[in-house]
């Protein structure tokens, strides 16, 4: 299909929605879906989203892998990018088998003029590019004075000025094209401090940030869309591959999102673009709690923080892949979704629900201290006045 097509279908995709089918239920989908596919064909092979051109940074594993996996069908046409040229190679052919075609692009996405090569080699080998997934993240956990300063400066490279690299390549094929969907993968970090991850909390509040300034620098082109993804705590290779300060074995808190249900999430912005996706209770939990109360969470978070380092196993200190890829091959899932679901649902609804009692209190406490601070001097004086009249 080209330019011209894809421009004329973007549009009706904004003005003229049908149905479709998603994991068997109907629901909303835009003309482009419908035009690619036979009259005849329609009911019995309806794709769940279009086949179409992504380029996928941080692609060698977790959220990443899941999403090149989900678009990988007939037609589509998919660009990985990580460090980790064995992951990607690996991962490629699997997309390969499944009908997509792949290139794939070892690029460091700190590198600003890698980062402008794979955008150009990506719209030579697609024509145009309908998405672009910033995905790359790094960790480091640790207090903050005892994890190195180089530490801290590689994790802020990457998950902000990393995906502003992505952002500055390929906005202006987006706007040459007038179309195209860029999606930050953030997490509910950008709404809530991590205590013990200090860098990775900048680097995601300032990513909120960037977009929300993007948005508005691109308010006028309404075919051109920034999406942010906020997702809960992950079962990802990412946790055993980030940078452990702590000495101690490092872990993440149930329920843990399956990576696929991100993935799917985020290939559905190909159909529906939004400004802002929250996947997962804990996410919304975290986000409304955060608003109502940010010192009194971060105080709770420490506080578990702590116990749980005073008592995990001991693990040697690592730099993780801050400054080289991991070594093993690519996978999309971390391992660590071993309880069983129903308790894990339990437990963080009975934290959210302690979390969100704290919160209003504090809410309705700083409402009753506002009352209270607004009278003057004055208007007590004038009251005691009045009742000495009386």
């Amino acid at each position: 299909m080209n330019a011209s097509s894809r421009r004329r279908l973007l549009i009706e995709r904004d003005i003229g929605p049908t149905l479709w089918r998603a994991s068997g239920r109907p629901r909303p989908a835009p003309r482009i879906i419908r035009d690619r596919w036979p009259r005849a064909e329609r009911t019995r092979q309806m794709p769940e989203f279009p086949s179409a051109n992504v380029v996928i940074t941080g692609a060698s594993s977790g959220i990443g892998q899941a999403i090149a996996e989900t678009l990988a069908r007939p037609g589509a046409m998919l660009v990985l990018a990580a460090r980790n040229a064995d992951a990607l190679n690996a991962i490629a052919a699997r997309c390969r088998d499944a009908g997509a075609q792949v290139t794939v692009i070892p690029t460091d996405v700190t590198d600003a003029a890698a980062v402008q090569n794979l955008a150009q080699q990506a719209r030579v080998f697609a024509g145009t590019i309908d998405m672009w997934v910033s995905n790359a993240g790094v960790g480091a956990v640790g207090r903050f004075h005892e994890v190195p300063i180089r530490a801290h400066e590689q994790v802020v490279r990457t998950n902000l000025l990393g995906h502003m690299n992505d952002a500055h390549a390929v906005l202006p094929i987006f706007l040459d094209q007038r179309f195209g969907t860029f999606v930050n993968v953030i997490s509910v970090g950008g709404f809530c401090a991590a205590p013990y991850a200090a860098a990775y909390s900048a680097s995601k509040f300032g990513l909120r940030g960037f977009s929300e300034a993007l948005r508005g620098e691109l308010s006028g082109h309404p075919h051109i869309h920034i999406c942010d993804v906020y997702p809960s705590f992950v079962d990802t290779p990412g946790i055993s591959h980030g940078a452990n300060y702590t000495g101690h074995r490092l872990s993440a808190p149930p329920p843990l999102l399956d990576a696929r249900r991100v993935a799917a999430a985020i290939v559905n912005l190909l159909a529906h673009p939004k400004d802002t996706v929250m996947i997962g209770s804990t996410a919304w939990g975290g986000r409304l709690v955060h608003m109502l109360a940010p010192a009194m969470t971060a105080r709770i978070m420490n506080r578990i923080l702590t116990r749980y380092f005073a008592t995990a196993d001991a693990a040697a200190t690592t730099d993780g892949n801050l400054f080289a890829p991991a070594a093993d091959e690519g996978h999309i899932d971390g391992g660590l979704r071993s309880r069983p679901r129903s308790r894990g649902k339990r437990q963080t609804l009975a934290v959210l629900t302690v979390f969100m009692a704290l919160g209003l209190t504090a809410f309705f406490r700083r409402i009753s201290h506002a009352s209270t601070s607004t009278r003057t001097p004055d208007s007590d004086a004038s009251r005691e006045t009045s009742a000495e009249d009386e």
